[in-house]
């Protein structure tokens, strides 16, 4: 269940940030959101890898 809830909670964050590029295409706000996901993304894969 904990996984579920992981990937539910970063499916949210892209559709937040999703929607914040939408509404304000800047260059700046587009490296630092990159980043922001990168390190998200890395985050889930190395907890879903450890508890699996």
């Amino acid at each position: 269940m904990n996984n579920v809830m992981a990937i539910f909670a970063f499916a949210v964050l892209l559709g937040f940030l999703g929607i914040l590029l939408w509404h304000v295409p800047r260059l700046d706000l587009i490296g630092v959101v990159s980043v922001t996901v990168a390190l998200a993304g890395w985050d889930l894969i190395s907890n879903l890898r450890r508890k699996g």
